[in-house]
């Protein structure tokens, strides 16, 4: 009995990674040793204004995290279907809780979305999509998960400039050590922002001098407007519209050969490759989309609105039309259902 209990002890230590030499085992592909790579990395902190303080405070008893590397080393299995993947997303809860957590902070939400200029239903549909409205914004510590994968040799100069970057975050005050939690992978927040993006996009809503984007909802709300507003969004438009295609299949099929643009644009080169090119409202109805309910495209008088054309499920499924916001959307997680997932949530939360 005793000795079954002394292997278990043993065996929560190593899983948990609690001893440099068992977590170093779980790296195996760099050919330093953990402690000497740490004492590099503090120095190079220091060289950057991080001070002892923080250093102590955020290294302290932190080892390599097995979990870390465990996940990022696992290939995920896509094996949802586009209808699958929407649907999940987009589902009657998440639009009731949607509803219900805009109802709740409508009194911070509506002035942060009115100062940023970015429409507050694809505010709340970004923050239901990242953390379902803030309610999971995961569990892992930040500093341990980027040290993790920048002691790793897979990407560890990506990782190594994040975990720089988080250092920072503490030094200025923004979060507190112990709560600067978040995903495996170094997202951070109600809205899910690597460091490198905090520094980029984080808004102090509030005016209190802190970018907190993990438990005050203004600045979240703030940070993820700032960051649609930054790339490009239009606040005078929506992000597009399920469309009617013309019921002749030659018309239909002429249609799907226009989304194998030759050179699409090199950002977010992967989901874009799937978009036709652009053209205008007025073009796309003389090729015969009409809305959904089979009524004009509409007319636009100031600016005639271009769009692309996307069909993520091929000819047979629903086409959509999707404008410059949906690219913004776009850069927030380079996935046209992921796009889509925001848009059509926006809608339903409207």
């Amino acid at each position: 009995m005793i000795r079954a209990f002394f292997i278990l002890i043993i065996s929560s230590l190593f899983l948990s990674g609690f001893s440099v030499a068992s977590a170093q085992r779980q790296v195996p592909d760099n050919p330093v040793p953990f402690e000497e790579w740490l004492e590099g990395l503090k120095a190079e902190a220091k060289e950057n204004g991080i001070s002892d303080q923080i250093l102590n405070a955020a290294f302290d008893g932190l080892t390599p995290n097995p979990k870390v590397v465990e996940l990022d080393r696992r290939q995920p299995e896509f094996t949802q279907t586009s209808a699958q993947y929407l649907e999940k997303r987009v589902s009657p809860l998440r639009i009731k809780n949607g509803r219900k957590k805009m109802a709740e902070f409508k009194d911070v939400l509506d002035p942060s979305a009115k100062n940023i200029a970015v429409q507050k239903r694809f505010i709340a549909a970004i923050w239901g999509m990242e953390t379902n409205y803030g309610t999971y914004t995961g569990n892992f510590n930040i500093v341990r998960s980027l040290m993790t994968l920048a002691y790793d040799m897979r990407r560890s100069s990506f990782f190594r400039k994040e975990l720089l970057k988080a250092l920072q975050i503490l030094e200025e005050g923004h979060i507190a050590p112990d709560e600067m939690i978040g995903s495996w992978a170094g997202a951070m927040g109600q809205g899910q922002f690597m460091p490198t993006s905090f520094f980029a996009y984080a808004y102090d809503m509030d005016g209190d001098g802190k970018k907190n984007i993990w438990t005050n909802e203004a600045d979240v709300f703030g940070s993820i407007g700032n960051y649609l507003s930054v790339h490009g969004w239009r606040p005078d438009q929506t992000w597009g519209r399920e469309v009617k295609l013309p019921d002749d299949l030659a018309a239909r099929q002429a249609l799907v050969d226009l989304t194998h643009e030759p050179n699409p644009p090199r950002s977010c080169k992967r989901a874009l490759s799937d978009h036709s090119k652009k053209y205008s409202l007025d073009e796309w109805q003389e090729m015969g989309v009409r809305n959904l309910d089979g009524s004009d495209l509409p007319k636009v008088t100031s600016t005639n609105i271009e769009a692309t054309l996307l069909m993520p499920m091929g000819v047979e499924g629903p086409a959509y039309l999707t404008y410059q916001n949906f690219r913004s959307i776009l850069t927030y997680n380079c996935s046209n259902l992921y796009a889509l997932g925001v848009s059509l949530l926006s809608d339903e939360l409207k």
